[in-house]
């Protein structure tokens, strides 16, 4: 998957597209997601144009990384989610069923999330 620079959270970034900011620093932007899979559902988004964790995690500087995750961390205690628990989840590629070419990583609360995937046979 390669970057495209049209895509929806490039232009949320370029400010084409609003959104409901829930932090912003120099690196990352986080906001709440349009359609909420959990009564929380933040985005947390790289400034950076990396397409996801991989390339991410390869290209991006020591200071871009640990202020993505440094983000996670405080905007789950920034909603309330750290008490109760929350789940993080990013996709990476086709089979993870990744839509958005950004690394992109959700963040739910505010409810019991159940399993983290269905069982499968094989």
């Amino acid at each position: 998957m390669s970057y495209d620079p049209d895509n929806i959270f490039a232009k949320i970034l370029r400010g084409e597209i609003p959104c409901k900011k829930v932090h912003e620093d120099d690196h990352v932007l986080a906001f709440h997601d349009i359609n909420p899979q959990a009564p929380t559902h933040i985005l947390v988004i790289p400034k950076g144009a990396y397409t996801d964790m991989d390339d991410f995690t390869q290209n991006a500087s020591d200071g871009e990384i640990a202020s993505l995750f440094r983000a996670v961390g405080s905007i789950a205690r920034s909603v309330g989610a750290a008490e109760s628990g929350y789940r993080i989840l990013s996709n990476c590629g086709a089979n993870a069923h990744q839509e958005v070419p950004h690394l992109h990583i959700h963040v739910f609360a505010g409810r019991r999330l159940g399993a983290m995937l269905a069982k499968t046979d094989g």
